[in-house]
């Protein structure tokens, strides 16, 4: 590619960031750093009556977390800004003006309830109405093309609404081009007149999008699926100003876990699994929705996960670092259809990345969410979170896999207590007992040696032993190798435990 890639992401600040729109962001963030080019945000804030004023700062801090900043945008590098729609409201009229006096748009005057009466006539007779080539010079429509220039410039001055609309081109076949779909054609006929810029002084998406685009010399438009239809107003706007436009490429919609229709925050509340990256608390209800960081999920494992949906690399490996997914990023294997959302699978990519994490971090995280950990060493929680991690796909599953590292055991799981122990139970454990303290180097080793030695001279049964073993030091039968578990809690408490058991054993046989 000779120019330089310059992709951008311009989503509306209405609410949270949905993961949606994270995959978006994602894509284009990787299809930037493929080429060196630049990943720019813009801040799409025309509908000023949906715009919420903390959901700027969650999109920044969403790609943040994410790892996927971007390298243009509000408050950064702003070479061709400002990069919020609202500030640069100043620039779109003089565009809509240009389209009006070149005649490929026009002032439309008709008023909501003027529009509605035509859409219900309309569907009374078993038709649809669209404002286009075949009613908007017809007299019933009250528009600049069939007003004289001096009715149009006198509404205008008396403070008539009004908008600005698009005249779509009449019969003609227009040929599009889409990097995942491919060729696609649209018969101009069925295309209605969109509305560009409204009288209150604010552009529609339609416009903006455009201008701002070709201003900032985007080169490729990577965004979803639900886009698709616009593509056909855009690739025309763009030849009405005689610009080249960019490379179009639209993204598949994220399905909910069952593949029937797109993924919503209801479908997470209702499967219990985020669709935010970060916790959002809505400032009009107060509700609080968590997010992928709140629940426990590495960055890492969102982006890994999230790169799926849509994409394939054509090979079986499914563990990708940001850095490989940059090196083996392609559009052209971005899939047409719709990708499912599997929750069991976000979980699957989390387990393999808690596996990566250093002990020691993981034990500072663990050490946080857990009042009883306060006192205790950061190098003990890191030996115990070695042991356990791997069963574990949060940092919240730590606790009840480890809890009987740090508390003892005060009551035993009654089905480990009826299948461990036995009438032979207290005779064995006393000799578990001598052994241990009679073992002077207090190591993994020396205990599994010693201990193996002893049930085997004696010819006992190694479940009579190691079972009610494992229900005096845990409270059942989990867990760890139980000699790394002695080892860990130390000779006192390990005797400690095993005594009380004994002494209890008859109020659980």
């Amino acid at each position: 590619m000779s120019q330089k890639v310059r992709v951008r992401f311009a989503p509306s600040p209405t609410g949270p960031l949905h993961i949606g729109g994270v995959r978006t962001a994602l894509f284009n963030y990787l299809f930037a750093k493929q080429h060196q080019g630049e990943f720019i945000l813009r801040i799409e804030d025309t509908d000023q009556n949906r715009y919420v004023e903390s959901a700027e700062q969650y999109i920044t801090d969403a790609l943040n977390w994410c790892g996927i900043p971007y390298s243009e945008g509000p408050g950064k590098n702003e070479t061709y800004g400002p990069y919020r729609q609202s500030e640069r409201k100043h620039l779109y009229k003089n565009y809509a003006d240009q389209l009006i006096a070149e005649g490929k748009a026009y002032y439309a005057f008709d008023t909501a309830e003027q529009l509605d009466a035509h859409r219900k006539d309309h569907e009374s007779k078993g038709k649809t109405f669209i404002y286009n080539w075949h009613n908007r010079e017809k007299g019933r429509l009250v528009n600049s093309l069939v007003l004289s220039n001096a009715e149009t410039q006198s509404k205008i001055e008396a403070g008539e609404d009004y908008v600005i609309r698009f005249k779509a081109p009449e019969n003609q076949t227009l040929h599009l081009k889409d990097v995942i779909r491919g060729d696609i054609s649209i018969d101009t006929n069925i295309l209605d007149d969109k509305v560009l810029f409204k009288s209150d002084g604010m552009p529609t998406y339609h416009l903006a999008n455009i201008v701002d685009d070709h201003l900032m010399h985007i080169t490729h438009v990577i965004r979803g699926e639900e886009w698709l239809p616009s593509l056909a107003l855009h690739k025309l706007l763009y030849d009405a100003f005689g610009w080249e436009p960019p490379k179009f490429a639209h993204l598949p919609l994220i399905l909910k876990p069952t593949g029937k229709g797109k993924l919503s925050k209801r479908d997470g509340d209702k499967l219990g699994f985020p669709v935010f990256p970060l916790e959002w608390t809505d400032p009009k209800t107060g509700e609080t929705s968590n997010g992928y960081k709140e629940e426990g999920y590495f960055p890492e494992a969102v982006v890994n996960f999230l790169a799926f949906l849509g994409w394939n690399p054509g090979t079986e490996q499914e563990i990708f670092s940001l850095e490989e997914l940059i090196d083996s990023f392609d559009l052209t294997k971005v899939n047409k259809g719709g990708a499912r959302f599997d929750p069991d699978k976000t979980k699957w990519f989390n387990h393999h990345y808690m596996q990566q994490q250093l002990d020691l971090d993981l034990a500072q995280s663990f050490k946080k969410l857990k009042p009883e950990l306060q006192d205790i060493d950061l190098n003990y929680i890191a030996l115990v979170v070695g042991l356990i991690k791997e069963r574990a796909t949060f940092v919240n599953d730590f606790w009840d896999l480890s809890h009987y590292f740090f508390v003892a055991p005060e009551s035993y799981d009654e089905k480990a207590s009826k299948k461990a122990l036995k009438e032979e139970t207290p005779e064995l454990m006393q000799g578990v007992i001598d052994i241990i303290t009679a073992t002077k180097e207090f190591t993994v080793e020396n205990l599994q040696v010693k201990l193996k030695a002893w049930i085997n001279e004696n010819n006992i049964s190694f479940g009579k032993v190691m079972m009610p073993l494992r229900v005096a030091l845990v409270g059942a039968l989990q867990g760890p190798d139980v000699f790394e578990i002695m080892f860990l809690i130390g000779k006192h408490e390990t005797v400690r435990r095993i005594d009380r058991l004994v002494k209890g054993i008859g109020d659980l046989s």
